[in-house]
């Protein structure tokens, strides 16, 4: 069997989107993909992603916040990009067969009620998963 493809998920802190991109990847392309997640500037994973990715049955509990430079230099057969910053601001990675750019809003960014908050990340959630089921590679 060939070895898996490679995929980077980008975003600017690593926090939410490429988080929940990685997990969804990982979850609706079983076996066909090593998927890693990064950031441009990484912070932590956000609670709300958690809650959200865990209402679909995926776990990302346990994935930490990594920044872009753990990545530099490791080949890729695909890079997604889920914001605009990381699209600016993504290096070149040897090998890689394609680019995607998904312009994902930022549910981090929403002030409100929890409620609020959440449902701005189940918006996120649920593009990401559309996009990922779309995906033709």
């Amino acid at each position: 069997m060939p070895d898996k493809q490679r995929v980077l998920v980008l975003c600017t802190g690593n926090s939410a989107r490429s988080q929940m991109a990685e997990g969804i990847l990982r979850q609706d392309w079983p076996g066909r993909f090593d998927v890693f997640s990064a950031g441009t500037r990484p912070t932590r994973v956000r609670p709300e992603a958690m809650q959200v990715m865990d209402e679909i049955g995926i776990d990302i509990s346990s994935h930490r916040s990594k920044g872009l430079q753990e990545f530099l230099g490791q080949p890729f057969d695909f890079v997604i990009t889920v914001c605009d910053n990381a699209k600016e601001s993504c290096p070149v990675f040897p090998g890689v067969i394609q680019k995607f750019h998904w312009s994902i809003t930022d549910p981090a960014a929403v002030d409100g009620s929890e409620e609020e908050r959440l449902t701005a990340f189940r918006s996120a959630r649920d593009e990401i998963r559309r996009m990922v089921r779309d995906l033709s590679i």
